[in-house]
Parts: structure tokens; C-alpha cells; sequence
């Protein structure tokens, strides 16, 4: 029992008004997975009805679509096959024929171990696997996974929700492993809940090797074809191996922290923020300005709450005094230090000179301490003098 490729344009109404029988696929949406084939036999009045359950007749017509691939049945055991658009007429003698398409060596090794070894039998189907790619499929963590962020050096515990999508690439596989038998019609929605568990554990595996990798935690929603292939990985030896089901892609919508975890990232940007030192003086000066606010709205008088703040600062050793002062080194030390050019001297008023007066205020070049002026008019520090050669009188 096989199929043989029919004339070419022998489809839709044409098929159904020069042949007695043929069968379409029914119902297929977008999350469909598989449905039967729907067979239709033409009537004396030319209209379409249709025909017995079960039982393919010798001659029968099957039209394929694009992105489908059809699986002919005997008695639960599949025979042919076809992953080709196109009509084909099925006989109860010919070889399988086995129209693979665009997909790969996998199918035909799926074949070899799920075909029809005996005699045809009375029970023929045919049903229709959707080989386009099921998208949008939500998911949702409903527990918080665990996520070392190497920047934070701490355990994060982040809720993940979002969606992904799937394409079955080996269909003879999927028949046999996933596929109720006798279902008429087959949603991804029916055999979700199998699929959502796993998903969700490999999830975790997944973004667990992206934290040993160093992903940083608020880049996973950037990182959604890096995530892909990690869950591909993951999922490959009972998804792919074992269903013919492949990962297509994953995309995370939304990461939510739980409260201990934002407390935890909080305090680190905080920190790293209180490190700069102008950050760290203006928040100084804030507290300060925000205290002299507060005192002069005290309603027992500002002049006891000034006091009383004058007071407090006194008792603290003048904190925030001292926290400025600190402030205002750090930032000087960070500043570009001016370096005084070879034999310069800097006057009182800050300005750089190289010659006797100051070119900012005409202030005279002062005497060093200790030093001496020789007969030659030079002046020195030394014994002995560095123009002439005389010693210090």
C-alpha cells in the first residue's frame, strides 16, 4: 500500500469533480499540531459528502498543502508518506514512495522504524502534521529561579515569563510518541502540560550555564537567541531525539526580582554610586541643607532647634564637617594634578611665572630662605657661588 504523485493542477475543486473520493486536510490553525484527513465523496447531484470512516478506497486522492506533511495509516501503522504540496492517488499494491521534501535523512530512519510490515488491513487514515512553526506559546515561572550574578556576587532569585515557539522536524516521530491514536484533531494546547514542565526545567538549566557564562541578570531579556540555542541544547535528547519537537526560539518579556534580591541589587548600586566622592559630597550637602530645612519649620521655635542641631553636630565631632572635608580631598586627588615648570615659582595669588615678577599681579619673585646674592649679582644657596665660582661672603 503506497502513494504515486498524481497530474499536476488535479487539486481543489477540479479533484473533487473528476474523482469519486479524495481527502483534504481539516481544520488547521495556527496551533494545530495534526488533524485527520477529511474525506469527501461525490454525490449524484454533485454535491460533496462524506465517505465511509475508516476505509480508503483503491484510486483514493489526497491533497496536500504547503507546510503539511501527510502520513498514511493501516491499522495504526504508518505506510507512506509524503512532505511534498501537491495531489497523490493512493494503491493497495505499490510501494511506499516516501516524498521527503525539505526534510532531512531523520524522517526516512523514523520510517524504517515505525512502517507497516504486513498485509494491508481494514482500517486506513490519514492524517495531516502542520510542519509550519507554532509560535507565541506563553510561558511562566511560578516559582523564582536561582541566578549567580558575577557583578552583584550574590544569588539572585528572579521570576521569568514571556513566550517561544516550536516546529515538529521529524513529524513520523512525533505521530508515534506524542500523538493520542484515533485523535481526530490535535492542539498544542492538549499535550502542553507535558511540554510546559519540561520547558520549565530546562529553563532553569539554561539560564543557569548563562550565569556561569557571566551574562549579566538585567541583559537576559537581550539575550533571547543566545537563550534559544542554550534551551535547544538542553531539550535536544527528549525533545528532538525523542518527540522530533525543535526549540525554535525563546523570548523573555518580563523579569521580575523577588524582595530580597532588589534589597540585594539596591544596596550594591547604591554602594557603587556612594563611591564617587562628588556623588558622596552632594549627598553630604543635601543632608545638611535638608536639617537646616527641617529646623526651621520646627514648631517649637527655630531658634531651639537650631540650637539643638548645632548642638548635635558639636556632639559628633563635627561628622559631617569632616565627611566634607574628606570629600573635597578625594575629589582634589582625582583632579589632574598642574605641574610648576622647571626653575618656575608660583606667586601668592596662584599664578605660574617663570621670570622675576609675576605676569597675573607684578608681584616681585620671593627670596628663598637661606639664600645669598654674590658680588656678580647672582643669587645662590650653597657655599660657593654657581655664576662665578666665589664663596659666600
Amino acid at each position: 500500500m503506497g502513494i504515486i504523485r498524481a497530474a499536476a493542477g488535479a487539486v481543489g475543486g477540479t479533484l473533487a469533480d473528476s474523482w469519486l473520493e479524495y481527502i483534504t486536510a481539516g481544520d488547521m490553525g495556527a496551533s494545530t499540531v495534526m488533524t485527520k484527513g477529511v474525506q469527501v465523496t461525490r454525490g449524484r447531484r454533485g454535491s460533496n459528502r462524506k465517505g465511509t470512516p475508516g476505509i480508503i478506497s483503491n484510486g483514493s486522492r489526497i491533497e496536500v498543502g504547503p507546510n503539511q506533511m501527510m502520513i498514511l495509516v493501516d491499522s495504526g501503522r504508518i505506510v507512506d508518506y509524503t512532505a511534498e504540496e501537491g495531489c497523490y492517488e493512493v494503491y493497495l499494491s505499490s510501494s511506499p514512495s516516501m516524498f521527503h521534501g525539505e526534510l532531512g535523512d531523520s524522517v526516512r530512519e523514523s520510517f524504517e522504524r515505525f512502517r507497516f510490515g504486513g498485509q494491508p488491513g481494514k482500517s486506513q487514515q490519514v492524517y495531516f502534521i502542520n510542519l509550519q512553526e507554532i509560535r507565541g506559546i506563553r510561558f511562566g515561572t511560578k516559582h523564582a529561579l536561582q541566578y549567580f550574578d558575577n557583578f552583584y556576587n550574590a544569588e539572585l532569585f528572579v521570576r521569568c515569563h514571556g513566550t517561544y515557539s516550536i516546529k515538529i522536524v521529524d513529524p513520523l516521530k512525533f505521530y508515534m510518541e506524542v500523538a493520542a491514536r484515533n485523535a481526530s484533531h490535535l492542539d498544542f494546547q492538549d499535550i502542553a502540560e507535558q511540554f510546559q514542565t519540561e520547558f520549565l526545567t530546562a529553563l532553569q538549566t539554561a539560564i543557569g550555564q548563562m550565569a556561569v557564562d557571566g551574562v549579566r541578570i538585567s541583559a537576559l531579556p537581550s539575550k533571547s537567541m543566545e537563550l534559544s540555542k542554550y534551551m535547544a541544547t538542553v531539550l535536544d535528547e527528549d525533545w528532538m531525539q525523542g518527540r522530533g519537537v525543535d526549540i525554535c526560539s525563546v523570548g523573555i518579556a518580563s523579569i521580575s526580582y523577588d524582595d530580597e534580591s532588589k534589597a540585594l541589587i539596591h544596596m550594591r548600586n547604591q554602594g557603587a554610586m556612594m563611591s564617587d566622592p562628588t556623588i558622596r559630597e552632594g549627598y553630604v550637602q543635601g543632608a545638611i541643607a535638608k536639617g537646616l530645612q527641617n529646623a526651621g519649620s520646627n514648631t517649637a521655635g527655630a531658634g531651639q532647634a537650631y540650637m539643638a542641631m548645632g548642638m548635635g553636630m558639636q556632639g559628633a565631632g563635627n561628622f559631617m564637617a569632616s565627611a566634607s572635608t574628606t570629600n573635597a580631598q578625594k575629589m582634589q586627588m582625582q583632579q589632574p594634578t598642574q605641574q610648576t615648570p622647571a626653575g618656575g615659582w608660583t606667586c601668592s595669588c596662584g599664578a605660574q611665572n617663570q621670570g622675576n615678577f609675576c605676569t597675573n599681579c607684578g608681584a616681585k619673585k620671593p627670596t628663598p630662605a637661606g639664600s645669598w646674592t654674590c658680588s656678580c649679582g647672582a643669587q645662590n644657596q650653597g657655599n660657593f657661588c654657581t655664576n662665578c665660582g666665589k664663596p659666600r661672603q
